[in-house]
């Protein structure tokens, strides 16, 4: 059976997916916030079990509270999705503001006085003794999200909820799979700290874990260990980013960091692409050249933004906000085909 499992973007909802990445294989995850993008992930994952080979899902979701709207949306389209496919929906959270939805749908479990983790934990640890290992993580977990200030947990609790909060340096909406992969190699150093009890320990070693992922052969300073990993991102990814303005060949980003090192290490490793174009989920965009281009001009025509020859920007008029890349690829590009 192939595991799609979409969960919450905090500690506890990737905590869920932690635990499962332990008992299947090639899982595939999914992220959501709450708000319109819930339902841009229920269909990207319909989408995905529609498309696939495999005939066997468990879609599972974690520390999610959905409205009876979005309920009922789900539910009707995997009803769509078996008439093909074997698909078994389960829902895991503690949300008390999902009580009526959990009462309409039988797939909907709540357990208002635990964390998803914890109710995740016990949930597959009667089918695993494979988990075991996890119990003091779990607490952990458990004390800080459902704020049990009293446990012993509570402390290591809030050291491993920082240490989620702020791997922000891998963007979620362009490289999921490595921003998750970042953050359960974060998860998988922490245990030795939380089996030790060692919660600052823990603290103070974050630095040299976050340092840990991204240096792969000499050590530098975490901002060139990072940029070095994002470049060679978009360097594997080049072609699918590829964008064009007025006969110019450029690279589309969406809410990376650091834009001007970034940008202008992609140009100098690219000789071949004119601009480097990065939007942020606000609408706002930036613009780098590398003496190839007047991207100033380019931020004036496309928005009314402006700048330096080299380094430009702007905000978009009419944006909406966007949770995928390849949605925001398309409006960028029918935006920039009639500007030109």
């Amino acid at each position: 059976m192939q595991l799609l499992h979409l969960s919450h973007v905090d500690l506890d909802g990737y905590s869920c997916q932690f635990i499962t990445s332990r008992l299947f294989e090639n899982p595939i995850y999914l992220n959501a916030n709450y708000g319109d993008e819930v339902l841009v992930r229920i269909d990207e994952a319909i989408e995905h079990i529609e498309t696939s080979t495999a005939q066997s899902y468990l879609f599972l979701i974690t520390d999610l509270n959905l409205s009876h709207e979005e309920a009922t949306y789900v539910d009707s389209r995997i009803k769509e999705v078996r008439e093909h496919k074997d698909v078994e929906l389960l829902l895991l959270d503690h949300h008390a503001s999902g009580l009526e939805t959990a009462e309409a749908f039988g797939w909907y479990h709540l357990d208002v006085t635990k964390s998803a983790t914890q109710i995740t934990f016990e949930h597959f640890a009667l089918h695993s003794s494979t988990l075991q290992d996890l119990t003091p993580f779990v607490q952990a977990v458990n004390a800080v999200d459902i704020w049990l200030s009293d446990d012993e947990s509570f402390e290591m609790g809030k050291v491993l909820m920082r240490l989620v909060d702020e791997a922000k340096e891998i963007n979620r909406y362009m490289f999921p799979a490595a921003n998750l992969s970042y953050k359960h190699y974060m998860l998988q150093e922490a245990l030795a700290f939380v089996q030790n009890r060692d919660h600052i320990g823990l603290d103070e070693a974050i630095c040299q874990i976050k340092k840990s992922f991204f240096r792969h052969e000499e050590n530098d300073t975490f901002d060139n260990l990072l940029t070095a990993y994002i470049l060679k991102l978009l360097s594997a990814h080049k072609e699918q980013m590829t964008v064009s303005f007025q006969g110019n060949k450029g690279l589309l980003t969406f809410g990376i960091q650091n834009t001007s090192i970034v940008g202008n290490a992609f140009l100098q490793a690219h000789p071949d692409y004119h601009f480097f174009m990065n939007v942020n989920p606000r609408g706002t965009f930036s613009l780098r050249a590398d003496n190839k281009m007047d991207v100033s001009q380019m931020a004036s025509l496309i928005a009314g933004g402006g700048g330096h020859p080299n380094a430009s920007g702007g905000k978009l008029k009419e944006f909406k906000e966007f949770f995928r890349y390849d949605q925001l690829k398309s409006f960028i590009e029918e935006l920039l085909k009639e500007k030109e």
